[in-house]
């Protein structure tokens, strides 16, 4: 239920930026806690590469299971290098401010990679389903055609999915209902000064 119409808060506020404070109580090890992150960071990057590089230059890998395979190390790829700066900035160089749209920016990239990482693991468990159930008729299912239609509707799930809710959050000036309706759904940048974005 909500309140009467004389204790509703319409004021709006957007501040311009973000305080990130990193891991609480422990600010004073960033440097040494950077360690692993940064090396967590390395091997992510490193062995998604090597693994796209070999689907790549090896023809024989050049099968809708390996292309699957590609899609997932690229997604990882986009997922790690869209929390890796702002992570490392805080660790290393102490920067601790993210803008509103660059706190946006990375939430949206984040949440759309997560999707995307989710849509390729179900299109990795259809192909092997075909694989398994119509051996004999793999090849003819999973055509080059059919894996970038599947490629091409997980990225546009991933971004028609939270569009609305980036824009939802760009604009809450203009909708005063947000705090009762949908709260929890609406970015965590939007209503916590510090955050982890």
């Amino acid at each position: 239920m909500l309140p009467p119409k004389a204790y509703i808060n319409i004021s709006f506020f957007q501040p311009p930026a973000f305080l990130l404070i990193g891991i609480p109580g422990l600010e004073a090890a960033h440097g040494w806690i950077s360690i692993p992150f940064s090396s967590m960071y390395t091997v992510a990057l490193t062995g998604n590469c090597l693994i796209l590089l070999a689907i790549r230059r090896t023809p024989s890998l050049h099968q809708p299971m390996y292309y699957f395979l590609s899609m997932l190390a690229l997604t990882d790829v986009g997922l790690t290098l869209s929390t890796l700066p702002t992570t490392l900035g805080v660790l290393w160089f102490d920067h601790r401010l993210i803008g509103f749209n660059s706190c946006l920016v990375q939430m949206f990239f984040l949440h759309s990679f997560s999707v995307v990482e989710s849509s390729v693991l179900l299109a990795m468990s259809f192909d092997r389903f075909v694989a398994i159930s119509n051996p004999l008729r793999y090849a003819a299912v999973l055509t080059n055609n059919v894996i970038i239609k599947i490629g091409l509707a997980i990225v546009t799930r991933a971004t028609v999915s939270l569009v609305p809710w980036a824009l939802l959050a760009e604009a809450t000036e203009l909708l005063p209902w947000q705090d009762y309706l949908v709260p929890f759904l609406l970015f965590p940048c939007r209503y916590h000064e510090t955050s982890l974005c």
